[in-house]
């Protein structure tokens, strides 16, 4: 199998005189190994696999690092599903004690709350599941043995749940209310240059419903049936978040609208100012970016819609668009009603936009699409956008496709990406538990963990590290300020089972236990290799 990208498109992944762009680069400053980069090692990425375990590429080994039920004080147990994961130095650079903060998606019923479907739900079950959404803040640190561990009970450490009141940063109430109850469907994520996180509400729609803008009614009863318990507006769901890890203060930023979002990437502008692009997680759904007006701004600026037709963001700004002035009374209705708006002015109907990385070397914007089943396209792709003059609250934009998934590259459904810091691109992938080792994913295997180095023998390959075990995807990794650690998690292991007794898989614990999502920690000589440190 030839894993090489064509050759326009990886000199396009280098940059021009990309090694010494890679030397200056500003990511290099944080590196504790200061000398001068050697020349890439082979590496032997996996095969596809079928086991019920993590598997790693030789050279890597993973240690647990929290998995669903552990403690992380005398109050709080880490919640269910973890997905996107960040690291907070407390100081600094330092790579070695920190904040992580990890989302938490969904529920499995069966799991969390003993929930079948074969009687009444009750309250106190619907209890049990809105605590093990929404986020887990804990303070970590490396020991001598090199083995990172969390700081059990520390002050920091702490929950944010579907129970967590938090206000809308929002010059006006929405759905009637200034503040909403609870953060769910936390996907992927970013963090802001002043060290808060950006948590994002994906498929909101399942816990509350969603609302039929005609009939001013729900549309229909949600998939875990929350409502029928709490009367909570399906309009007070669906944000960006934004949380200090330090102190646990959270606010949804209804500047950037509300729609199935998958992460919140921020770039800071020269002048202060921020641009966040964002991605709505559906089949023919759309990709946006906020411009802020005023520096450190995520209130005051403008939302954009990307049309792919003809390169331009499209502004859904009421004032500016006659086709959002007829549709909608007012602007904060434009924004609880994205996906409506996006349409009317130009937005392109995209495959599943989910995570967006900015390329540190070409400054090129990578979006995972992940598939689009519904149009035969069963394997995605990553989209690469350039914005006109480099500059990224620009209006005008090329792009073309990156990379495409299929048998011919080894991978599918691209999803969770990531940038170490010599510049190599890691992404995942998100392959449905119920779709594995089956039809057009038959070839792929389980879930993976894959490598696109930059440099050396294997550059612009396509290299699969890690394999995930049964049904289970791997997200949100994220690197350690040296790189020398790589945070990752792997979420809904043994999603297909049937029941407690017919189980698809015993991950982490083996045996007969019951699977566990869990967040590890990924080191070893081969993760030094990659970036040419040895």
């Amino acid at each position: 199998m030839d894993n090489s990208l064509k050759r326009r498109a990886f000199l396009e992944f280098l940059g021009k005189g990309s090694l010494a762009l890679l030397v200056q680069a500003p990511v290099f400053q944080a590196l504790a190994n200061t000398t001068r980069p050697t020349a890439a090692a082979t590496i032997q990425g996996l095969g596809p696999t079928s086991t019920d375990e993590l598997t790693l590429i030789e050279g890597l080994q993973y240690e647990v690092l929290l998995k669903w039920g552990d403690p992380i004080s005398e109050q709080d147990h880490y919640g269910f599903n973890n997905d996107y994961v960040a690291f907070v130095p407390l100081s600094g650079q330092d790579s070695e004690e920190g904040l992580l903060w990890i989302n938490h998606e969904y529920i499995s019923p069966m799991f969390v709350s003993g929930y079948t479907g074969t009687s009444e739900r009750t309250k106190e079950q619907v209890d049990k599941e809105m605590y093990e959404v929404g986020g887990t803040i804990v303070r970590v640190r490396k020991g001598s043995d090199g083995k990172w561990a969390v700081v059990y009970n520390d002050p920091l450490n702490r929950r944010i749940t579907a129970k967590t009141p938090m206000p809308f940063h929002y010059p006006k109430p929405i759905a009637g209310a200034d503040r909403a109850i609870g953060t769910l469907a936390n996907c992927a994520g970013g963090v802001t240059p002043w060290g808060t996180i950006l948590t994002c509400e994906e498929n909101y729609d399942s816990f509350y419903g969603e609302r039929d803008w005609k009939t001013g009614g729900l549309t229909g009863p949600s998939h875990y049936g929350w409502e029928k318990f709490y009367d909570y507006p399906p309009e007070h769901y669906g944000w960006v978040v934004e949380v200090d890890p330090r102190t646990g203060d959270s606010k949804k930023l209804v500047a950037l609208g509300r729609c199935a979002h998958e992460c919140a990437t921020v770039k800071e502008l020269p002048d202060g100012r921020l641009v966040v692009y964002t991605g709505d997680d559906a089949n023919d759904e759309c990709l946006y970016k906020f411009i802020s007006s005023k520096p450190g701004s995520l209130l005051e600026g403008t939302l954009y819609v990307a049309n792919l037709e003809k390169g331009r963001w499209e502004s859904l700004d009421r004032r500016k668009q006659k086709a959002l002035r007829k549709a909608f009374k007012t602007q904060e209705e434009v924004l609880i009603r994205l996906r409506e708006a996006s349409k009317l002015v130009g937005g392109s109907l995209l495959d599943r936009p989910e995570d967006i990385e900015i390329d540190p070397v070409t400054g090129h914007v990578l979006v995972a699409l992940t598939n689009n089943t519904p149009k035969g396209n069963y394997h995605g792709s990553i989209l690469k956008i350039v914005e006109e003059n480099g500059q990224y609250d620009a209006l005008r934009f090329s792009h073309d496709t990156f990379l495409a998934g299929g048998p011919e590259t080894g991978f599918a459904c691209p999803d969770n990406m990531a940038f170490d810091p010599a510049g190599n691109l890691w992404f995942t992938s998100d392959i449905s538990g119920r779709s594995i080792n089956k039809g057009p994913y038959t070839s792929f295997g389980n879930n993976g963990l894959f490598l696109v180095p930059r440099q050396g023998p294997q550059a612009g390959q396509v290299l699969q590290i890690a394999s995930a075990p049964m049904d289970a995807e791997l997200t949100g990794p994220y690197f350690s300020p040296d790189g020398r650690t790589l945070f990752l998690c792997v979420q809904h292991p043994g999603e297909t089972s049937r029941s407690l007794t017919e189980l698809t898989s015993h991950w982490p614990e083996g045996g007969s236990a019951v699977p566990k999502s869990a967040i590890v920690t990924i080191s070893g000589p081969a993760l030094e290799r990659f970036q040419h440190r040895v």
